[in-house]
C-alpha cells in the first residue's frame, strides 16, 4: 500500500503537468519503479526466496538464495519485488470486492426487490424482468474467475520465482568450488583416517596375535609386542582425535599428526614386530625429500604395508624406497597367496595411494607381477618434473 500511496500522492500534480495523461501513467509506474528500487537492497532477496519456498509450490520449495552480491542477482531481486506485490495488490483488491458483489448477483432475484424499488433505480428495470435469473449465474461465473485468477497467478509465481530469486550461473559455479573444497577435504580426512587408523588396527591384530602365541615360551618378545601395539594404538588415537576434530570444525589449536619418511624406521619396525618378515632398503636420501612428498609417501608405504599385511598375513614382504636428482621411487611387493591374489583389488587402500599420487603429479602401478603382488610409485620431487 505505500507505494500505490506515493501513486496518489503524485495525482496531486497533476495540473501541474502539461497534459493529464502523464499523472495516470505516474499513478501507475511510480509504485512499480519505487518497489523495484526496494528490490535492488541485498536482503530483500534471502527474505523473498523465504516467502516463496514457504507460500508457493513447484520449484520454488528448492529456493535458498542468499543476499544479493551481484547487480544482476539485484536487478533480478527487483522486478521480483515488484512484480509479485503489484500481482499480489491486484489480487488482493479483487478478493476483497469482488465475493460481495457475487453474493448481491446470487440472491438478487430473492431480495433485489428493495434496491429496485425506485424507479429511477438502474436495477428498476432488471428487476422487473427475466434478466434478473441472470444473476445467480453471474454471481457463480464471478466467483470461479477470481479462483481460477488465484491459481493462475500463484502457478505463474512459482515457475518464476527461481527464474527471479534463483542464483545465477557465477553463484552456482561459486557454490559448486565450496563444494568441490568440502568434498576433497573430507576425502583427504577419510585417507588419512583410513591410513593411519586401518594400519594401526591391521600391525596391532597380528601383534597381539604372536603376543598370544609365545606368551609362555619367549616373554621377552611378548614384552616387546605388547609395547608396540600400547605405541600403535596410543598414534592411532592421535590421528582418530585430530580428524574428528577437524569433522567437528574444533575451534581449539591441534597439531595435526604430521609422520614423513623421517620415521618410517619405527613403521618397519612396528610391522616386523607383527611377525613379518620385512626386506627393507631404504636410501639415508629420503630424509631431504620434499615436506609435502615425504609426507606422502610415508603414508604410501604405510597403506602399501597394511594391505600386505591385511590380505597376504604374514609373507615376506620386500620394500624399497630410493631418491634421485627429480624423483623418489617407492616399491613394495610379496608373494601371491592362492586367497590373497583376488583380493587385492577390494577395500579403499588402493584407491587412497592413487588419489595421493595424483596429487602430486606422480606415477603408480598396482597388480600381479611374476608371482608377487607389486605396488609400484613414482614421485616428483618438485612440481615440474
Amino acid at each position: 500500500m505505500p507505494y500505490w500511496f506515493l501513486g496518489m500522492l503524485l495525482v496531486g500534480f497533476a495540473p501541474l503537468m502539461p497534459q493529464n495523461w502523464i499523472a495516470g501513467v505516474m499513478v501507475l509506474v511510480a509504485p512499480i519503479l519505487a518497489a523495484f528500487v526496494t528490490g535492488l537492497v541485498p536482503i530483500v532477496r534471502p527474505l523473498e526466496s523465504v516467502a516463496a519456498r514457504e507460500l508457493l509450490r513447484g520449484a520454488s520449495g528448492e529456493l535458498n538464495a542468499r543476499p544479493s552480491a551481484t547487480w544482476e542477482s539485484r536487478i533480478r531481486a527487483g522486478a521480483w519485488f515488484s512484480l509479485h506485490l503489484h500481482v499480489g495488490v491486484v489480487i488482493a483488491a479483487m478478493s476483497l470486492a469482488l465475493p460481495p458483489f457475487a453474493i448481491a448477483l446470487l440472491l438478487f432475484p430473492f431480495i433485489g426487490g428493495r434496491y429496485a424499488s425506485d424507479k429511477e433505480s438502474p436495477l428498476h428495470d432488471w428487476k422487473h424482468s427475466s434478466w434478473e435469473w441472470l444473476g445467480p449465474p453471474a454471481g457463480l461465473l464471478m466467483v470461479f474467475v477470481l479462483l481460477a485468477l488465484i491459481i493462475a497467478a500463484g502457478e505463474t509465481l512459482s515457475r518464476l520465482a527461481p527464474v527471479f530469486l534463483g542464483p545465477s550461473p557465477s553463484e552456482r559455479l561459486a557454490e559448486l568450488e565450496t563444494k568441490a573444497v568440502k568434498l576433497a577435504e573430507r576425502n583427504r580426512l577419510a585417507r588419512e583416517l583410513h591410513d593411519s587408523v586401518g594400519h594401526a588396527l591391521s600391525v596391532v591384530t597380528l601383534q597381539a596375535g604372536a603376543a598370544g602365541r609365545v606368551l609362555d615360551t619367549d616373554p621377552a618378545f611378548a614384552r616387546e609386542a605388547l609395547g608396540a601395539i600400547e605405541e600403535s594404538a596410543r598414534s592411532a588415537l592421535e590421528d582418530l582425535d585430530h580428524v574428528l576434530g577437524l569433522l567437528r570444525e574444533d575451534a581449539s589449536p591441534r597439531t595435526a599428526p604430521q609422520a614423513t619418511l623421517k620415521d618410517v624406521d619405527r613403521l618397519l619396525e612396528q610391522t616386523r614386530i607383527a611377525g613379518v618378515k620385512l626386506d627393507a632398503e631404504v636410501d639415508e636420501g629420503i630424509k631431504h625429500a620434499p615436506a609435502a612428498v615425504s609426507r606422502e609417501a610415508y603414508r604410501i608405504v604405510q597403506e602399501a604395508l597394511t594391505n600386505a599385511l591385511r590380505h597376504a598375513g604374514k609373507v615376506p614382504v620386500r620394500l624399497r624406497i630410493t631418491i634421485g636428482d627429480d624423483r623418489l621411487e617407492v616399491e613394495v611387493s610379496n608373494p601371491l597367496g592362492g586367497a590373497s591374489a583376488g583380493h587385492h583389488s577390494g577395500g579403499r587402500g588402493l584407491d587412497g595411494i592413487r588419489e595421493r599420487v595424483t596429487v602430486l603429479r606422480g606415477h603408480v602401478t598396482a597388480g600381479p607381477d611374476d608371482g608377487r603382488w607389486r605396488v609400484a610409485v613414482s614421485l616428483p620431487l618438485r612440481s615440474g618434473s
